[in-house]
């Protein structure tokens, strides 16, 4: 009978490499697919986090100086004390910034602390108003004459409203931007001069053109006048609190409380590292940067550049974020046909 043999060192050592061949396939494959998922994970990322960025700046863009009534004629008062502020200055209702450490309504951050522009990169800001749902109901004889404290009564109750707000109230005649310096009884709208909140108005009258004195030019909103709170944001790309530092895109947006105006900054998207915004100025047809445009009320239209990056720091095929650039066009409603 033949004697049984085992496998020689030759033999074995030909299938271990062929098991090794097998096995690094597999793991070749494996990887393969890990990456792809990597890949593909992390543009879904960057992508909704384009499309959540793009859909809330552009309703603030198509609403730059909205104001709820057909004021085309520009006939807008603007009672406050100080206007020239940027949440107030609403002759430039839509304006950018080529580098956001230069936009005045960031100067508080500074740095690379958290919400704290970042160089080279964009800034937009807008105003516009948010309906409060309610109208003029009445107003009073002794607002309309000297020696007010001025005020008007609305049609309902409501806690759309507050003392510090800035709100502006419309007709068909004109527009007048004033702040609330007392609020009675969810129904009573006071408008008086005086430092109770602040920037306050200059004046209790609310004509056109409007006379920074005490009692100033009288006018008297009849029944239906529209009532709105003045809302403002600056969209900018600042550093945020996360480990390591990162960016993000930012929303600077006004609030209020009894004293008067707050201004904080919100993250909205993270990884968003790069934002240009050029502008669209008649009669002119190419987008320009903020420091070529010569009119910002003429200015129909905003177009946002955004660089964003992925959460993952090792989706891209260089074993890097990956990053994509995306670009949105947003027209300002209210200043085209």
């Amino acid at each position: 009978m033949q004697k049984l043999r085992g496998f020689t060192l030759v033999e074995l050592m030909v299938a271990m490499l062929l098991g090794l061949i097998v096995i690094a396939g597999v793991v070749s494959v494996f990887l393969a697919g890990q990456q792809t998922y990597r890949t593909n994970d992390a543009l879904g990322d960057v992508q909704e986090s384009s499309r959540i960025a793009f859909e809330l700046m552009a309703r603030d863009i198509r609403d730059a100086g909205l104001s709820g009534c057909d004021n085309s004629s520009g006939r807008i008062a603007n009672d406050l004390n100080n206007t020239s502020l940027w949440y107030a200055d609403w002759g430039d209702a839509l304006y950018g910034y080529d580098d956001a450490t230069q936009d005045p309504a960031l100067n508080a951050y500074t740095g690379t602390s958290a919400g704290a522009p970042v160089a080279g990169t964009s800034s937009i800001r807008t105003i516009s108003t948010a309906s409060s749902n309610v109208v003029v109901s009445f107003t009073p004889a002794s607002s309309s004459s000297t020696g007010s404290p001025a005020n008007f009564q609305i049609n309902a109750a409501t806690s759309d409203l507050s003392t510090g707000q800035l709100i502006m109230v419309c007709d068909f005649d004109h527009a007048t931007i004033m702040q609330i310096t007392d609020y009675q009884n969810n129904t009573v709208v006071i408008h008086n001069t005086g430092n109770k909140v602040s920037p306050g108005n200059c004046t209790d009258g609310l004509g056109y053109p409007p006379l920074c004195t005490a009692n100033g030019n009288k006018y008297t909103f009849q029944s239906n006048a529209r009532v709105a709170v003045l809302t403002g944001d600056d969209w900018y790309i600042g550093y945020n609190s996360a480990t390591p530092q990162t960016t993000s895109l930012y929303r600077m947006s006004v609030g209020y409380n009894s004293g008067g105006v707050t201004t904080t900054p919100e993250e909205m998207v993270r990884n968003v590292t790069a934002m240009k915004v050029t502008y669209l100025q008649p009669p002119n047809t190419t987008f320009v940067t903020a420091a070529n445009v010569t009119d910002w009320a003429t200015v129909t239209a905003a177009q946002v550049q955004l660089t964003v990056q992925s959460t993952n720091q090792r989706a891209g095929t260089d074993q890097k974020p990956l990053q994509r650039v995306f670009t949105f066009t947003t027209t300002v409603r209210n200043r085209v046909q």
